[in-house]
């Protein structure tokens, strides 16, 4: 009789523990995840969007504020906050916390220079990102693939982008590559920087930079550009339809799939790990084949391009 309810113990003990590491498991797999946005743009909503899907699909609940709305209370609710754009990254700053944040589509710049520190409030959270823009590497790949006979690409920086220059030249030299470069101060006309340049270059690379390339400039350096012979290769779809002749980014959608990757891995365990910041894993390339023509280029298919570049889509 002892023996029976000895064994009977053991058993309710299995099953006990059985049960509570089930319920442990269903804890750490059920999590929830806040979602900022810098706005109700639709590129934000769109990495949201795809991002929801991938992560309630996994049985987390996810909800979504905006920057002007977040607080430190739901922040303390998440067990992961993804903060999307420059605004909603300066919002969750702002708030205290040691929720764990990762921060997608912003530039590696403005990141490493004051993003970081600030999301990380002096090692109270742990942070990471997915930046905005594509490896120097990767940019000049696809200069070497869509323009072979190039030999110098030409970048425009303003004073605060000058920190660029080293990886600018360091990722052209993995392709033989050689750069041009004109620094543009804050009340400089582009016109005699950006033609000096041009003079020198094959290809000018576009990096994203507010003090070169916005709403008031885009089109005057396109046609400047255009004048020169000079194919510009940019960051964006809609600078291919500009008039970039070709441009390498990562969509939206792409960053959110990426993102939605990373949040899952990073609460398939007891605690929150992210891993370091990393330019997108997935992207596209776009072609304006009416410049391409107009230029005398004959560049391969876009498709082509990113298969041979190794993309994921």
């Amino acid at each position: 009789m002892h023996r029976i309810l000895t064994d009977s113990v053991r058993v309710f003990q299995t099953l006990f523990g059985c049960v509570m590491f089930a319920a442990c498991v269903a804890s750490a797999a059920a999590a929830r995840v806040t979602v900022v946005l810098s706005s109700d743009a639709a590129p934000y909503q769109e990495v949201y969007q795809v991002m929801r899907a991938v992560l309630e699909d996994s049985g987390h609940d996810v909800t979504r504020e905006y920057a002007g709305a977040v607080s430190a209370r739901t922040l303390a609710d998440a067990r992961l906050a993804v903060v999307v754009g420059v605004g909603a990254a300066d919002a969750v700053a702002a708030q205290p916390g040691r929720t764990p944040v990762l921060a997608v589509l912003v530039p590696r710049v403005w990141y490493q220079k004051t993003g970081q520190a600030r999301l990380a409030d002096n090692g109270r959270r742990t942070v990471s990102a997915i930046y905005l823009d594509q490896p120097f590497e990767r940019q000049a790949l696809l200069i070497r693939l869509a323009f072979p006979d190039a030999r110098r690409v030409g970048v425009l920086l303003g004073n605060a982008q000058r920190g660029l220059i080293e990886d600018i030249e360091a990722g052209l030299r993995t392709q033989k590559l050689a750069l041009s470069y004109s620094l543009v101060n804050e009340e400089q006309r582009l016109a005699m920087p950006l033609e000096a340049v041009l003079t020198e270059a094959d290809v000018l690379l576009a990096v994203p930079d507010p003090q070169v390339l916005n709403a008031s400039t885009a089109q005057s350096l396109l046609l400047t550009s255009y004048r020169y012979r000079d194919p510009v290769v940019g960051y964006s779809r809609s600078l291919t339809r500009a008039g970039a002749l070709l441009s390498l980014h990562s969509s939206p959608s792409q960053i959110g799939r990426q993102a939605a990757v990373w949040v899952l891995n990073a609460l398939s365990g007891p605690n929150v790990r992210l891993p370091a910041a990393a330019f997108p894993a997935y992207f596209s390339i776009s072609i304006n084949e009416q410049v391409a023509r107009s230029l005398g280029f004959v560049v391969p298919p876009e498709d082509e391009l990113e298969k041979r570049m190794g993309g994921e889509h």
